[in-house]
């Protein structure tokens, strides 16, 4: 590890992408699969990371705070710390379905917004999902404004990305797995779903809801209740009331902390 103090706005290293604040840096830091490549922060900042920062061949500086908001551009909140970090490797799907017992996915039907597959990932983390799968195509981009809203949840959930989705579903089926779509013109409260051991929840794109392949791939489906006066629920926040529900009969043990 090497350390200096910045002369000079710090740039990014060759086709690295930056992670900022302190869950969504401190979450990469701790997961061996994510390459890090440079930690800019201030010294109360790297302080606070404590063993987290002496990773092996990660560079390290310290900068000002000002100097840290024009490297990741925008208003960004970044808790005095930046890392430049690599993509996160392939995963399959075969690598995150266990062969037997209970497991709970969750699969985004084009959600393209980064701040709502943050969230969501926060969710899935603080609410014990074994892993969210995204289409390759038409989803959110995997980077700064996602890791942030995601609070550390982008390292801590295995994000798997699949070539056809409602093809993935019923590879799932196959593999014991219920199918469960959110749907707002559905019957069934999702307070009224089993208790089924291997579940997957799916939720559609921003607006437009499940595809009508994958809402056809789905076992069941089912809504949240709401208010007449409201029309709908913002993806990310009816993600996390369906994963509280679904959990109330066996909580999980979040990693996430509010900030």
């Amino acid at each position: 590890m090497s350390r200096r103090n910045a002369a000079k706005s710090p740039t990014a290293p060759p086709r690295a992408g930056w992670l900022w604040g302190r869950h969504a840096v401190a979450a990469a830091l701790a997961n061996p699969r994510r390459p890090c490549l440079r930690l800019v922060a201030t010294l109360p900042a790297l302080e606070r990371l404590g063993g987290l920062a002496r990773r092996p061949g990660l560079t390290v500086e310290t900068a000002t705070p000002d100097a840290i908001a024009r490297l990741i551009g925008g208003d960004e909140v970044h808790q005095g710390l930046a890392l430049a970090v690599g993509p996160l490797p392939p995963l399959a799907l075969d690598e995150v379905v266990p062969a037997e017992g209970g497991s709970l996915l969750v699969a985004l039907d084009q959600v393209t917004d980064p701040r709502n597959l943050g969230a969501i990932l926060r969710s899935a983390a603080a609410f014990g999902v074994d892993a969210v799968l995204v289409p390759e195509r038409r989803s959110a981009e995997v980077g700064g404004a996602a890791a942030r809203a995601a609070a550390g949840g982008l390292d801590l959930v295995p994000l798997v990305e699949v070539v056809n989705l409602a093809r993935a579903l019923g590879e799932l089926q196959v593999r014991g797995y219920w199918i469960v779509g959110l749907d707002g013109g559905a019957s069934v409260p999702i307070a009224d779903l089993p208790a089924f051991e291997r579940l997957v929840l799916v939720l559609g794109a921003e607006g437009h809801g499940l595809r009508r392949l994958v809402a056809e791939r789905c076992d069941r489906l089912v809504r949240i209740p709401i208010a007449p006066a409201v029309e709908s629920l913002n993806v990310a926040v009816a993600a996390g009331i369906a994963l509280y529900t679904l959990r109330r009969d066996r909580p999980a043990t979040g990693s996430i902390t509010q900030s």
